[in-house]
């Protein structure tokens, strides 16, 4: 590990406890004006969503007021997501009804750069919908650096990941694809536990200048693009336990590292894949039959070059 990334374990790295308590961070967020939105990206996330919802809302919305706007993104849930959601107490936005001029297309990235349209927040903290066992500490822990440290722009969650009854197991496409390409391309990202995880809060001024893959490798992007863009001591980590979630099938985690190779591919070169398409086998009666998906290669523009977002933030 280069001696950089070393220092910045020290310096950049924490526990949700090193920082105030959300009651002073709420106390903060007032004094200095900084609003807090919270996005949940959903899709068929029914069994989950509301118990993430109730807790934002009780525990920092209504106990305290650190967290300004609490809003999930439906991005095409045919189950009750939508409506779970809503009465657990969240605002929700089918993504097809935020920017219309511009068709959208299947993908997580998508849908977290469409909630910037929705939402005013000077700092956006992105969870997951698929948590169980949520805590709270997942949004005040990695929000609390942005409020203590003006130099910070960018905070991962870390944790343990179970999978099943093993611990540490989870992160499977963490541990076999985008860990090696980091440590490979971008060393001075060789420190962040999670990268991949979904559990990230950034400062607008920094999310409205990064392109967003439409897919999976969106959380791989913006690392490496805020990397870039604002230097290393500008990203930070906290500790905030243990993840528990649905775990993908290989197949899927198998999508998974095809689009987030690609978009390290991208950002390497910046050049284009001969054939963006991934083959897996899967046995049938008569043998394996191949089974061709595409492989996310399309990204989004910075928002603020969009002219309904220029539009609004100039209201």
């Amino acid at each position: 590990m280069l001696e950089e990334v070393e220092r910045w374990l020290t310096r950049r790295s924490w526990s949700a406890a090193d920082h105030p308590p959300a009651a002073e961070q709420a106390a903060g967020c007032g004094a200095h004006g900084t609003g807090v939105s919270v996005v949940l990206p959903a899709l068929n996330e029914a069994a989950t969503v509301g118990d993430i919802v109730a807790t934002i809302r009780r525990e920092l919305m209504e106990k305290v007021r650190l967290v300004d706007e609490l809003v999930v993104i439906d991005s095409g849930s045919t189950d009750a997501t939508a409506e779970v959601a809503r009465r657990a107490g969240a605002r929700v936005v089918h993504r097809d009804a935020i920017l219309p001029r511009i068709p959208a297309v299947p993908g997580k990235g998508e849908v977290l750069w469409r909630s910037l349209l929705v939402t005013g927040g000077d700092i956006v903290c992105f969870i997951d919908a698929d948590l169980r066992d949520f805590s709270a500490d997942f949004v005040s822990g990695i929000v609390a650096p942005l409020l203590v440290h003006p130099e910070v722009q960018f905070v991962k969650a870390m944790y343990d990941r179970p999978l099943g009854e093993l611990a540490g197991q989870g992160g499977r496409v963490t541990e076999l694809v985008a860990r090696p390409l980091l440590n490979l391309h971008w060393p001075l990202l060789a420190g962040f536990v999670q990268p991949l995880g979904g559990e990230y809060a950034v400062r607008r001024s920094l999310l409205e200048r990064l392109p967003f893959p439409v897919g999976y490798g969106v959380e791989l992007g913006l690392l490496v693009d805020a990397l870039h863009t604002v230097g290393l001591d500008a990203l930070a980590q906290v500790d905030v336990g243990r993840r528990v979630h649905r775990h993908q099938d290989g197949q899927a985690l198998g999508r998974m590292a095809a689009a987030i190779y690609r978009t390290a591919q991208v950002r390497l070169s910046r050049g284009h894949l001969i054939r963006p398409s991934l083959t897996q086998f899967e046995r049938g009666p008569h043998g394996f039959v191949p089974h061709t998906y595409p492989v996310d290669t399309q990204e989004r523009p910075p928002m603020r070059e969009i002219e309904e977002y220029i539009a609004r933030r100039a209201a």
